[in-house]
């Protein structure tokens, strides 16, 4: 009893859970989650999920404490909408040996130290500031040189660069990792992804997310559902040839070059984006997309005419996606490609990603995505820091005997095809033993 005869509430005692009643519930309505020993039901919170649904639901059953503090910046502001459906606490006793968490904890720690999530203001200006000019400068050339072969492929080659730049600078907006304020964050991310590049950022948010939560994660990584002309990694050829399909998987590696690199952009990708903000009715978004294109069909038809203004966007949309897809395949095609094994985060991304060579170009080319391994492992830090934790990863990886592959970009193009020819051949393998099985 309190003062003046009032009751006082008696502290609700915490419930234990066990890892054996955690992974019980890891189903579409019925989904509880680990962080930092403490239980969640995200059941119903995870539809409310900033990041999308999907990327939480993936960790499901499973401990996401390393993920949870990997995509958020501030975490003590998160804590603060998390204690509704806060449910209990993991059983001490229960808890497995975290070793390689513990190390991971402290190189994230050690970072944060070294001031490695402060982004350069210089640097992002200079990205942004460079974009500007390479934009202003494709239409500055066919304005006053005229659409002759020469002045048309120079302002091509501009538009190329803007596009696929653009697409690694709306990237760092995307992860949070140059502003300080999620919002502004936010409005930059829209104004590249949307307004410079005629895509959506709320479908690259749905789609990215889950790619770093669980990459090359069949079942939850979008990046390696490619079954439909493509199969991959180990696993995925046993599946597929399971099925009936009319798809020549073992020449993959011959046709993948006229398939995926040109036509993921222009084809693809721009049924995807639009069918996500209308399903969604994200009217916003689709505003701003639709407003690149006002702005491009503007600005080329009177120098072009509506016809070329449009073989020209679909050359430079080609151009573009032939560059995006060599760049960001070569980092996680060749790598290790599986079904969920709940993985610590530090052994996830080790298995699923590699590193280009660093040089002046290979940043520029790459966007600094030649340090994949780095941005997986570190998503919200500054891109041009990710050389200076490179040394700290590489003696973690020797101390828990983990591969930490480094590439010159050459060998990685190609390695690119190697595998895709030596998953081909796994999946004719399986389906003759299959065929000749079922007989």
């Amino acid at each position: 009893m309190g003062k003046g005869g009032q009751q006082v509430a008696e502290p609700q005692e915490v419930k234990d859970y066990t890892w054996t009643e955690v992974k019980k519930h890891q189903t579409k309505n019925d989904k509880w989650l680990v962080i930092e020993g403490d239980v969640y039901d995200i059941t119903n919170w995870s539809r409310r999920h900033p990041g999308g649904s999907k990327v939480i639901s993936h960790y499901a059953g499973q401990d996401a404490t390393e993920a949870f503090r990997a995509f958020h910046n501030d975490l003590n502001f998160v804590k603060k909408y998390m204690k509704a459906i806060h449910i209990g606490r993991l059983n001490e006793e229960d808890e497995e040996p975290k070793s390689i968490q513990q190390d991971f904890e402290e190189l994230r720690q050690t970072a944060q130290k070294m001031g490695l999530f402060k982004p350069s203001v210089t640097f992002f200006l200079l990205v942004v500031g460079h974009l500007i000019c390479f934009e202003a400068l494709a239409y500055v050339i066919l304005y006053y040189f005229g659409n002759g072969w020469l002045p048309y492929l120079a302002s091509l080659s501009c538009y190329v660069i803007v596009q696929a730049q653009a697409g690694w600078t709306q990237h760092d907006f995307g992860h949070l990792s140059v502003f300080s304020s999620s919002r502004l964050n936010h409005i930059m991310h829209l104004l590249l992804m949307n307004q410079t590049k005629g895509a959506s950022s709320d479908w690259w948010n749905h789609m990215h997310y889950q790619h770093h939560a669980k990459p090359n994660i069949m079942n939850k990584d979008p990046d390696v559902r490619l079954d439909a002309i493509l199969v991959v990694g180990k696993e995925m050829p046993k599946v597929v040839a399971q099925r009936k399909t009319f798809i020549p998987y073992n020449h993959q590696h011959k046709y993948f070059m006229f398939t995926l690199p040109p036509l993921l952009f222009p084809l693809y990708f721009q049924v995807m984006l639009f069918r996500h903000v209308i399903i969604r009715k994200l009217w916003v978004d689709l505003f701003w997309t639709c407003a690149f294109y006002v702005k491009f069909f503007a600005l080329y038809t009177p120098l072009l005419g509506f016809a070329s203004a449009f073989k020209y966007y679909f050359l430079m949309r080609t151009i573009e996606s032939v560059w995006f897809v060599w760049v960001t395949q070569s980092n996680h095609i060749p790598m290790d490609i599986q079904f969920d094994e709940a993985k610590p985060w530090f052994s996830l991304q080790l298995s699923a990603t590699c590193d280009i060579e660093k040089s002046y170009f290979n940043d520029w080319f790459t966007g600094h995505l030649n340090f994949q391994v780095e941005h997986h492992l570190f998503p919200t830090m500054p891109r041009h820091n990710l050389f200076r934790i490179a040394p700290l990863v590489k003696s973690m990886c020797e101390k828990h005997n983990i591969p930490y592959i480094v590439k010159p970009m050459s060998t990685a193009f190609i390695d690119i095809v190697r595998s895709l020819k030596t998953s081909g051949e796994l999946w004719l393998h399986y389906r003759e033993a299959y065929h000749m099985d079922s007989h």
